[in-house]
């Protein structure tokens, strides 16, 4: 047998309350006989009380004590080497989806629309990534964490299903604001490697974007930008679900609105985090090309494992010894049948 390793050494500490709490248990058991000694004889004691003898009392705190004491040995889960040999994944990266979810979202130049549009393309684009955390930050005028970074695509899919213009209380388009909080979802970073992809249609509404593309570059975050509509800009026209009136959205002041996409900008934040600007524009968005080219790259893929060694386990060993005390104590402190007086 090799050298004996603990898988968890820390739970060493709870002898420290198991070992004074066996001599209480001792403490006891001799004291509460030395009380009924002060009422009853010794031979009273023998034909009326019905409990194990002193030796017997004795063997049974020794074996609650030993009971306590391999219970924790098997939690710190001793083991050796030359166990079986099992095969590992690579850790996965870490993808996260920051959508634009304001009203010019909402816009036809995309059937159905563009948001609808955008879901059904991050849908698509997350089943190609599987293996790998994947997360969804919804924006507008304010940013909000919709669903942290998670392997469960089920549940993903459910919440990006539900997203829309609704899902943030404020208009606007603040690209600053929804960088940061994508910062703030991926968390310390764990040497995974990290994109965020960044879907919008408009310009931003002074959040300082590029200050916040270099809290992404410091949190080792590259930026993937994809960018809906035109840069020269274009009214937003929309249709009534229940009457199937045609609209063109208009501001607080009666003013026809006009969604502008600001391709400079996504492109100055997505070089600066050595990542790519995608100029989706009205038109299908290549996929394929998206994967292939700036997400395969920086996650390790999940079904290429390594094979490792694992050690030999050795708890199973010190629960059964336990369970052995722990019956062994219950007969010593089982009490004696008393004794028939002869007639």
């Amino acid at each position: 047998m090799g050298t004996v390793t603990f898988a968890d050494p820390a739970f060493v500490h709870l002898a420290w309350p198991a070992l004074p709490l066996t001599g209480l248990l001792l403490w006891l058991e001799v004291r509460g006989r030395e009380r009924l000694s002060r009422f009853v004889s010794a031979a009273m004691q023998a034909r009326l009380a019905h409990g194990a003898a002193r030796p017997r009392r004795i063997l049974k705190v020794a074996l609650m004590g030993a009971t306590l004491l391999f219970g924790i040995a098997a939690l710190m889960r001793p083991q050796t080497p030359g166990g079986t040999e099992v095969a590992t994944q690579r850790a996965g990266g870490d993808v996260l989806v920051a959508l634009d979810v304001s009203r010019s979202m909402l816009a036809e130049d995309a059937a159905p629309n563009r948001l609808a549009r955008a879901k059904a393309d991050v849908r698509e684009l997350v089943d190609r990534v599987s293996g790998h955390r994947v997360g969804l930050v919804a924006f507008a005028g304010r940013a909000s964490v919709m669903c942290p970074l998670t392997t469960d695509y089920g549940y993903f899919h459910l919440v990006l299903d539900g997203v829309d213009p609704g899902s943030v209380a404020r208009g606007g388009t603040r690209i600053g604001d929804a960088v940061r909080k994508a910062v703030e979802a991926f968390g310390p970073n764990r040497g995974a490697p990290r994109l965020l992809l960044l879907i919008t249609d408009g310009e931003d509404h002074d959040s300082f974007p590029l200050d916040a593309a270099d809290e992404a570059v410091r949190a080792g975050i590259r930026i993937a930008a994809i960018g809906f509509g035109s840069e020269a800009g274009s009214e937003i026209v929309l249709t009534d679900s229940d009457t199937g009136a045609r609209t063109v959205l208009l501001d607080g002041d009666g003013r026809t609105v006009r969604s502008r996409l600001d391709g400079d900008l996504l492109r100055d934040l997505a070089l600066r985090t050595e990542g790519v600007y995608v100029p989706a524009g009205t038109s299908a968005i290549d996929l394929q090309a998206i994967v292939d080219a700036h997400v395969e790259p920086l996650v390790a893929d999940p079904s290429s494992g390594v094979r490792r060694r694992a050690p030999a386990e050795h708890y199973f060993w010190l629960v059964l010894a336990a369970a052995g005390c722990l019956v062994g104590a219950v007969w010593a402190g089982a009490p004696r049948s008393p004794r028939r007086s002869r007639t």
